[in-house]
């Protein structure tokens, strides 16, 4: 049996990465989408007086603040190019920082930029960015705008991890990493395609028959390690993909 691609990533932007997959060889395999989390508004925009800067780590933060606030005239710093992106759209000036959270908390120092800054995120946040960049001097406060529910996976998804084909998991953070395997039997060959390696430890050992790590922490960099997921799948499935 071919492999099949299971995506937990929360919408719209697990949709939106099964059309890119689509779009590179081997991608058009049978794909089931199965949010790990759900996505929620939680929080509102505090008074904006008194930043100079504003912090986004996802771009859903960014969503979640153009949706409530009209204020465009903060410059943002971004922690990598596709929240840099989403900020640029909805009219912000952004600085991408190219990766991860240190990156961000080590750009913004290099840089010497001022506070205060306000890093508006989700309840659920893999560093204490505010603290960090406090006790480096620069005062930062932070408001929660969404939340991250975690979400059962669905049946079809359950059904490919304990049948017989490969599948190919790609995973965006280390919440969905985790969410991956729970409370599922897998017998499936699984594939995991993991954004970083805080993502990927989150896999129970041995749930994978392989591991997958992208060599940058960003949507690019998964897309350039997908045809190394994909021959690994079929080489579980004990086939060669036609070329």
């Amino acid at each position: 049996m071919p492999p099949v691609i299971l995506i937990t990533r929360p919408e719209p932007y697990g949709a939106e990465f099964a059309a890119t997959l689509r779009t590179l060889p081997g991608g058009d395999l049978p794909t089931i989408l199965s949010p790990a989390l759900q996505i929620g508004a939680l929080g509102t925009v505090p008074d904006l007086g008194a930043y100079r800067w504003l912090i986004f780590t996802s771009r859903n933060g960014v969503r979640y603040f153009a949706g409530a606030s009209a204020r465009r005239d903060i410059p943002v710093y971004a922690v990598g190019d596709a929240t840099a992106d989403e900020a640029r759209r909805a009219g912000m000036e952004a600085i991408s920082c190219g990766g991860d959270a240190r990156d961000l908390v080590a750009r913004i120092i290099a840089d010497g930029a001022r506070g205060p800054m306000l890093h508006l995120r989700g309840a659920h946040t893999a560093a204490d960015i505010a603290g960090v960049l406090t006790a480096a001097g620069i005062k930062t406060d932070e408001a929660i705008l969404y939340s991250q529910r975690s979400a059962p996976l669905t049946d079809a998804a359950r059904a490919c991890l304990m049948g017989d084909a490969p599948v190919i998991a790609p995973v965006f953070s280390p919440r969905s990493a985790a969410a991956l395997f729970n409370d599922v039997p897998t017998t499936a060959p699984v594939v995991v395609l993991a954004i970083s390696d805080a993502a990927a430890t989150c896999i129970p050992e041995g749930a994978a028959r392989e591991v997958i790590i992208a060599d940058h922490p960003d949507m690019a960099a998964m897309l350039r390690a997908w045809p190394q997921a994909l021959s690994a799948a079929y080489r579980l499935e004990g086939t060669i993909r036609a070329e």
